[in-house]
C-alpha cells in the first residue's frame, strides 16, 4: 500500500513528493518515463534561450551595412556583451532551482526571454538607435545565456548517477543547437518580410541597395517563446525532495574541486560559446573575400551535436581521460588557426604558412576546435556528479545506512550546484573570446596575440586535468 501511495504521488500533480532514480525498481516503473519527459521538455527551450543570447553574433556582421558606423572593436564589444552579461546572471540562475523548483524557474526563465527579442526588434527598426542602446540589448540578450545553469542543476536532479552524462549530454547538446540555429535561421529571416505590416519597414543595405527586415533576428522568436514557457509550466515538474536554500548550497564555494570544475569549463564551455560569438566577425574581418555568415553556423552545429557523444564517451571511458584528450586537440586546433591565418595581419603573426591565408585550412582548424569543444563540455559535465558522490560517500563509508543515504542527497544537491555555477563560470568565455580578438585586433593589428594566449590557457587545462583526475595516483580519479 505504501509502494502504491509514493508511486501515485510521484505520478500526479507538478510537485514529484517521491523522486528516487537510484532506485532500480523505481526507476524502471515511472522514474524514466518522467525523468524524459522532463527533459525532453528542457530541451526545446534550451535551445531558444542559446539562440536569443547569440543572435548578436549575426547581428554585428550587419550593422554596418544598414548604416550603423561602428569600430571594429565596438562590433566585437557588442557581440561580447551577452557572454558577460550571461556569465553574471547564471551565478544568481544556478541555485535557482532548488529555491523556487525546476518547472516554475524554467517557465519564469523563458517567458523573460520576449524582453530581449522584442526589444532588439523595435530598435532596429529605427536608424538613430545610439550604440549604448545596442549595447543594453547586447547585455539584456545575456538572460539567454543565463538559463542554461538553471537548466543543467535541474535536469541532473532527475537521472541515476550512470544516466546523468548522456542526459546532461542530450539536454546541453540540443540546446546548443540553439547558437547554429541563430547564425543559420537570422541570415535568411532577416531577408524578407515574414511577419507583413507587423513586422515593420525594411532597411536599405548601401553596399547593393537589397532589403532587409533586421527587426526579424528579434521578432521570429517571440511566438516559439510562448510556446515553450507554456509548454514548462504545464508539463514539467518540480521535485520537493531537491528544494535548498542558498546557505545550503553556498558550501560548494569551500570544495576545492568546484573551482577546478570551473576552470575546466572555462576552457571547454568558454571556447564553445567564446567562438561562436566571435567567429563570423572575425572571419570576416581576416578574410575579406569570404561570406562569414555562410560557415558561421556549422561549427557551432559540430560543437552542439558532438556534446552529447561527449557525455556518452565519458559514461563509458571516465570523464578525465576524454577531458584531457579534448583539451590537447583544442591546443592543436588553436595553433593550426594561427598558421592559417594572413600573415601580414600583425607583428605577431607566425613566420611560415601561406602568406595570403588558407581560409579553408582556418575554417578546419575550428570546426576542429568546436568538435573538442562540445567533447569536452559533455566529458566535464559527466565529471562533476562523480566527484561529488565520490567525496560525499568516502566521508559517510564508516557511518550509518541513513547517514549514507544523506550523503547521497547532499552529494546530488552540491553536484547541482555546482553544474550551475561552473556553467556561469564558464560562460564568461563567450565574453572574453570575442573581446580579446577584438583588443588584439585593435593593439596589434592582427588576432594572433588572442589565440598565443587561448593555447596557454589550454595547456594550464591539460597540467590540471592530468593532475587531479587522470594520473595514478590523483585524489579524484574519475
Amino acid at each position: 500500500m505504501g509502494t502504491q501511495a509514493a508511486s501515485t504521488r510521484a505520478r500526479l500533480g507538478s510537485v514529484l513528493h517521491v523522486w528516487m532514480p537510484e532506485d532500480r525498481a523505481f526507476w524502471v516503473r515511472e522514474g524514466k518515463a518522467i525523468a524524459r519527459l522532463n527533459l525532453w521538455i528542457s530541451i526545446p527551450a534550451l535551445l531558444l534561450e542559446h539562440a536569443v543570447w547569440m543572435v548578436w553574433s549575426v547581428l554585428v556582421v550587419s550593422l554596418p551595412g544598414i548604416g550603423f558606423k561602428f569600430s571594429t572593436n565596438q562590433l566585437f564589444w557588442l557581440a561580447a556583451l551577452p557572454g558577460l552579461s550571461g556569465g553574471a546572471l547564471r551565478v544568481f540562475y544556478s541555485f535557482m532551482v532548488p529555491v523556487f523548483g525546476g518547472r516554475k524557474w524554467t517557465a519564469i526563465s523563458t517567458i523573460t526571454l520576449l524582453v530581449p527579442a522584442l526589444a532588439i526588434g523595435f530598435a532596429l527598426q529605427d536608424p538613430n538607435t545610439t550604440y549604448p542602446m545596442f549595447m543594453l540589448l547586447a547585455l539584456l540578450c545575456g538572460l539567454g545565456g543565463a538559463n542554461f545553469a538553471s537548466s543543467m542543476a535541474n535536469i541532473s536532479f532527475f537521472f541515476p548517477p550512470e544516466r546523468k552524462g548522456s542526459a546532461l549530454g542530450l539536454n546541453a547538446g540540443f540546446g546548443n543547437l540553439g547558437v547554429s540555429l541563430a547564425q543559420l535561421a537570422v541570415p535568411l529571416a532577416v531577408t524578407a518580410g515574414i511577419f507583413g505590416a507587423l513586422g515593420g519597414e525594411p532597411q536599405i543595405r548601401a553596399a547593393d541597395g537589397s532589403r532587409l527586415w533586421l527587426q526579424n533576428a528579434g521578432f521570429i522568436w517571440v511566438p516559439f517563446i510562448v510556446a515553450s514557457a507554456v509548454a514548462a509550466w504545464y508539463g514539467m515538474n518540480d521535485i520537493a525532495g531537491a528544494r535548498a536554500s542558498f546557505p545550503e548550497q553556498a558550501v560548494i564555494f569551500r570544495r576545492k574541486h568546484n573551482w577546478l570544475m570551473c576552470w575546466l569549463y572555462l576552457g571547454t564551455f568558454g571556447s564553445f560559446i567564446g567562438y561562436s560569438a566571435a567567429f563570423p566577425l572575425l572571419a570576416g574581418s581576416q578574410f575579406a573575400q569570404v561570406d562569414a555568415l555562410s560557415f558561421a553556423f556549422l561549427g557551432p552545429l559540430a560543437g552542439a551535436l558532438a556534446r552529447p557523444f561527449g557525455g556518452w564517451l565519458a559514461d563509458r571511458l571516465g570523464g578525465a581521460p576524454v577531458t584531457f584528450w579534448a583539451f590537447a586537440v583544442m591546443a592543436f586546433a588553436a595553433a593550426g588557426a594561427l598558421y592559417f591565418l594572413p600573415k601580414e595581419a600583425g607583428p605577431l603573426a607566425l613566420p611560415w604558412g601561406p602568406v595570403q591565408g588558407d581560409f579553408d585550412g582556418f575554417l578546419a582548424m575550428f570546426a576542429l576546435l568546436f568538435l573538442a569543444a562540445g567533447i569536452g563540455n559533455g566529458s566535464t559535465f559527466r565529471m562533476i556528479p562523480v566527484i561529488f558522490l565520490t567525496e560525499r560517500v568516502r566521508e559517510a563509508q564508516d557511518r550509518s545506512t541513513e547517514a549514507r543515504e544523506q550523503a547521497v542527497r547532499e552529494a546530488g544537491k552540491e553536484a547541482a550546484a555546482v553544474l550551475g555555477f561552473a556553467s556561469a563560470i564558464g560562460a564568461f568565455g563567450g565574453f572574453f573570446i570575442p573581446k580579446s580578438f577584438g583588443t588584439s585586433i585593435s593593439v596589434t593589428g592582427g588576432p594572433e596575440g588572442a589565440l598565443y594566449c587561448f593555447i596557454v590557457f589550454y595547456l594550464t587545462c591539460i597540467a590540471a586535468t592530468w593532475r587531479c583526475y587522470t594520473r595514478k595516483r590523483a585524489q579524484m580519479r574519475c
